[in-house]
């Protein structure tokens, strides 16, 4: 078994999750998704209950194709039900250039291309199962931290012209006007794809909707060992297991490297940070001049994300400590107070609600991984969407699905296949401090 990089605590599926969405998780419809009790079988058996293996399990169940989900803790346990809530492009730490270095024009487009369509997918599945998402917003913000990197906008905006998405960049002045105001601001872009929701809700919805069209849900139900059995999968629970022809392994930043010795490395996960405020007044939120419900983040590599939520609290999140203890968490929380008092000195001191935090998970390549192992492919994966997984990983479920139904076109160059492991994956938490002491260098001095 592989060593967990983390302290136990950030792998306890028992423990409910102290984030603002999860307080609010009893208004919401449930989901029938019982604790696996007794043997089954399936065409397809999926590791996690996130957006990559709900959405796998709705499409495969359109089309026809038995699925059977098994998450660890409660459906929305892991970062589909705690995440900031923005559903947006942004699948990949590389821009356009790099992209195109690496892999070609024409592959970097449909890569983007690619993105696009997921944001859309979400709202499209939204809109067919009547899933209340409590969206917000009609585009996305990115504000320059720094002068020198306004420049970083062009190229961007650029290629989204090039596939029919009106991106545009604004000035300081302009950002203020139409967006809010910020002590570390010099210009932004504005990306008309994208918007917030309430990720729980979201991901509830979506295992509701996978269960209306056929397939089964079970939380609380974590998979122990997986062995093959000649051409069939076992997935071995603490009460019974799932025996399946294909699997598909959708667990991101948990992704469950004591189990399939292939996964080892695959993964850098990183803690992300979120604090909420308590509701807004009038008075707080004119003193910075907010007009926008639009999600927004800078352009630090250790970056601020925030958003305006519906009753006027203040979401604000950043990445996190690297040992995963408590008290790196009241470390961290300590940290975002401040860093938010300092950009909006309207809010500073304002009463903080919750602070929460989970794994975004990163790839040596730094862009997604999605297909099928080489040597077994009937064993499909989908992780890596570094921090941008609402509408990347809802497209990857599909996406797999259609692999699996044999109905999908070519993969994105950027999306294929796996990445090479991490060099001495059991030292990768010393070189994510590494990481991060460099992306600290670049944010305060280039």
């Amino acid at each position: 078994m592989s060593p967990r990089l983390f302290h136990d605590s950030q792998y306890d599926w028992s423990r409910t999750v102290d984030s603002f969405w999860e307080t609010g998780r009893g208004a919401l419809a449930p989901v029938d998704a019982p604790t696996l009790s007794s043997d089954e079988t399936a065409d397809v058996a999926i590791i996690g209950g996130g957006y990559c293996g709900l959405s796998a399990a709705y499409h495969l169940a359109r089309a026809g194709i038995d699925a059977c989900v098994l998450e660890a803790g409660d459906i929305g346990w892991g970062a589909s039900g705690r995440n900031g809530g923005f559903c947006c492009t942004g699948a990949s730490w590389l821009g356009p250039e790099e992209l195109v270095d690496a892999y070609g024009e024409s592959e970097m487009l449909a890569f983007y291309r690619a993105q696009i369509e997921s944001v859309r997918l979400v709202d499209d599945l939204a809109a067919e199962e009547r899933i209340d998402i409590a969206r917000q917003g009609d585009g996305i913000w990115t504000f320059a931290h720094k002068a020198n990197r306004f420049a970083d906008f062009v190229s961007h905006v650029a290629v989204l012209a090039r596939l029919g998405v009106p991106a545009r960049t604004l000035s300081a002045r302009e950002f203020e006007a139409s967006a809010f105001a910020c002590s570390e601001q010099f210009g932004a872009q504005f990306e008309p794809t994208g918007f917030g929701l309430n990720p729980l809700a979201y991901c509830l919805g979506l295992a509701r909707a996978a269960r209306a069209r056929g397939a089964r849900v079970h939380a609380a139900s974590r998979v122990t060992a997986w062995r093959k059995e000649g051409d069939v999968h076992r997935l071995v629970t603490a009460g019974a297991s799932v025996r399946a022809k294909r699997v598909v392994v959708a667990a991101n930043g948990w992704l469950p490297e004591d189990l399939h010795p292939t996964f080892v490395g695959r993964v850098l996960p990183l803690l992300s940070n979120i604090i909420t405020t308590r509701p807004l007044s009038d008075d707080e939120l004119r003193a910075q001049a907010w007009k926008t419900e639009a999600p927004a983040s800078n352009t630090r590599n250790r970056l601020a994300y925030l958003r305006m939520l519906p009753d006027r609290r203040l979401l604000f999140g950043g990445r996190g400590d690297t040992s995963g203890r408590p008290s790196g968490g009241a470390a961290m929380k300590a940290l975002l107070v401040r860093r938010m008092g300092e950009m909006f000195p309207a809010f500073a001191g304002v009463e903080v609600t919750h602070s929460w935090r989970g794994f975004i998970a990163a790839t040596t390549r730094l862009t997604p991984a999605l297909g099928e192992l080489p040597d077994d492919p009937s064993v499909s994966f989908a992780f890596g969407c570094h921090g941008n997984g609402v509408a990347f990983m809802t497209w990857a479920g599909r996406e797999l699905a259609s692999r699996i139904a044999g109905t999908a076109g070519a993969l994105p160059a950027p999306l294929r296949g796996l990445p090479d492991p991490f060099p001495l994956p059991s030292l990768r938490l010393w070189q994510l401090r590494a990481l991060l002491l460099r992306a600290w260098f670049e944010d305060e001095f280039r």
